[in-house]
């Protein structure tokens, strides 16, 4: 079946870096524009970063802008975050998403930037 699967995330103080990872199956990934949105605690999930099936587009939120990087490998049906310059305000379990006929989402990873 159709699933993502995320990791990466974890703690990390202000101005450090993570790189997310987001594993796809059950589907011909390099045929898929992907996605990544946040969610913080009491608010509502966010778009944060889209690429497109080639990789040849994508597009950010202003808030990650110049500090995000999303890329893929469809070699290994993997889509990646890599995040820079953490701020506090980067809280937020990270969800990639696709469509597929309809929303496709995984479970989360958290990412706490903290001192």
């Amino acid at each position: 079946q159709v699933q993502l699967v995320e990791s990466g995330g974890g703690l990390v103080q202000p101005g450090g870096s993570l790189r997310l990872s987001c594993v796809a199956s059950g589907f011909t990934f390099s045929n898929y524009f992907m996605r990544w949105y946040r969610q913080a605690p009491g608010k509502e999930r966010g778009f944060v970063a889209f690429i497109s099936d080639t990789g040849g587009a994508t597009n950010y939120a202003d808030s990650v802008k110049g500090r995000f990087t999303i890329s893929r490998d469809s070699a290994k049906n993997t889509v990646y975050l890599q995040m820079s310059s953490l701020k506090p305000e980067d809280t937020a379990v990270y969800y990639c998403n696709t469509n597929i006929g309809g929303q496709v989402w995984g479970q989360g990873t958290q990412v706490t930037v903290s001192s």
